[in-house]
């Protein structure tokens, strides 16, 4: 499959997960229209609110340009990036119960530092170490979610799990078709957004010092 082919599919397969969602909060809340409400409601804050913020979007539209620069494959170059979503959304549901998470915003910031400088020098490493470096930032990333839309309960935390995993995987995507489509053709444009992605993550740990 080539990458392009890839990229539809994926993206289809996202939209069509996203359209389904509500169909299946349907099917749970039967005639609680209230219910209903609250699932899409939350589904759509959610989804937005990985867009809304610099740390988080740096970082997850890094990992997906990371893959596309380094891993041709796809063999190999959705793992991380779904590593990211998998474990995004497990320190999520640690932030949603009010579990303690240590160190969140330092390794926000640390992981956008890392990212930025992973995609600047294109560095090449195996896919399950790529993979699970991804999903120890996520993990974070996932808690301050988390703790942000903390407070829902029922199909309103259902929603708004699903919103954040769509919200991720969609900056993903959108990164692996950039670097895929921009950045290995112009190698000064992945150099110019990983060095800017790590002085972003360079100056979010100066004001955490």
């Amino acid at each position: 499959m080539k990458f392009k082919q890839f990229i539809i599919t994926t993206a289809t397969a996202t939209a069509t997960a996203a359209a389904a969602l509500p169909l299946s909060a349907l099917a749970h809340v039967g005639a609680d229209g209230g219910g209903h409400h609250h699932f899409l409601d939350s589904l759509s804050h959610a989804f937005a609110h990985p867009f809304t913020g610099a740390d988080h979007l740096a970082a997850m539209l890094a990992v997906g340009a990371w893959s596309a620069l380094t891993m041709p494959s796809l063999r190999t170059a959705w793992r991380a990036p779904a590593a990211f979503v998998a474990l995004l959304v497990a320190g999520a549901l640690a932030g949603f119960v009010g579990l303690w998470v240590p160190g969140v915003e330092p390794m926000i910031a640390a992981s956008v530092l890392v990212l930025g400088l992973l995609v600047l020098v294109q560095k090449k490493m195996p896919w399950g170490i790529a993979a699970a470096l991804a999903g120890v930032f996520a993990f974070f990333h996932g808690a301050a979610h988390g703790f942000e839309l903390a407070g829902d309960s029922g199909m309103a935390t259902v929603g708004a799990l699903a919103g954040i995993a769509l919200g991720s995987a969609t900056l993903h995507i959108a990164g692996m078709v950039f670097g895929h489509a921009v950045m290995q053709r112009h190698q000064w444009v992945a150099q110019f957004g990983g060095a800017a992605t790590a002085a972003l993550g360079a100056f979010m740990l100066t004001k955490l010092a």
